[in-house]
């Protein structure tokens, strides 16, 4: 029987364009820096220290770290020039991106299913992104208010996906095995990519997110709204031990 929950944010329990979010994002915090940094100049080490997460399996070290370390290494910056005001950013500025986001009542009914039937709760976003970044993005799918077991940022994650270390790691910090989990998200290749190691995937639909290869099993699949279906009727991959 599944212990644990992992859901996907952006395009699952938040519906989103991610594409059309990031473009925005970017554009908002490039024009935020002007001042400092020519924007192109920081679009190219920002993307550069996006990339050295994503690559990164070194343990030791956490995304924030990576990240600081490759965006300091191509900017004639030093950290107090401009941390400074990517934090002001996180602030005023990114709370005003949820436009772009299309919440939906039925995550907040989703989460709390799960919870009400034991089940423990990850929110497996891909941890790109600050703290602040990803909690006011939980304020926005209305479940900011919800206990959940881990949420992944990248301030205290070491692995990010599609990297079966990412999700090991996740089973590490709550002494479960693959098999006991379940990954709910919308990209088949950075969320399905969960079932390499063992844990049970289902794919929402809405935003899928597909890059062609590589391909990974999937379990099961369907709207939000399918997903509360089946998981309240403890359906498929949602079916629980006979008390």
């Amino acid at each position: 029987m599944s212990k644990v929950i992992l859901f996907d944010l952006d395009g699952t329990l938040l519906p989103m364009d991610t594409d059309l979010f990031v473009k925005n994002y970017i554009q908002k915090l490039g024009s935020r820096v002007s001042h400092i940094l020519d924007p192109h100049e920081f679009t190219k080490a920002l993307l550069a220290g996006t990339d050295a997460m994503i690559r990164n399996l070194e343990e030791e070290k956490t995304n924030e770290q990576v990240f600081t370390e490759s965006f300091l290494s191509l900017v004639n910056l030093n950290k107090e020039e401009i941390w400074p005001t990517l934090d002001k950013f996180y602030e005023e500025t990114f709370p005003t991106l949820n436009y772009l986001t299309e919440p939906t009542p039925v995550a907040k009914k989703v989460v709390e299913e799960a919870v009400n039937q034991g089940y423990r709760i990850v929110i497996a976003t891909n941890p790109l992104f600050p703290k602040a970044a990803i909690y006011e993005r939980l304020r926005w799918a209305g479940i900011n208010e919800l206990t959940f077991d881990i949420v992944t940022v990248y301030e205290e994650s070491v692995y990010t996906k599609p990297h079966v270390e990412y999700y090991r790691n996740i089973c590490h910090r709550l002494e479960v095995k693959p098999e006991d989990c379940i990954m709910v998200g919308n990209d088949k290749q950075e969320d399905m990519s969960a079932s390499q190691i063992g844990m049970k995937t289902f794919l929402v639909h809405g935003y899928v997110i597909d890059r062609g290869e590589p391909n990974y099993p999937i379990n099961d699949e369907g709207t939000l709204e399918q997903l509360y279906d089946k998981l309240k009727g403890k359906l498929g991959i949602f079916a629980r031990e006979i008390d």
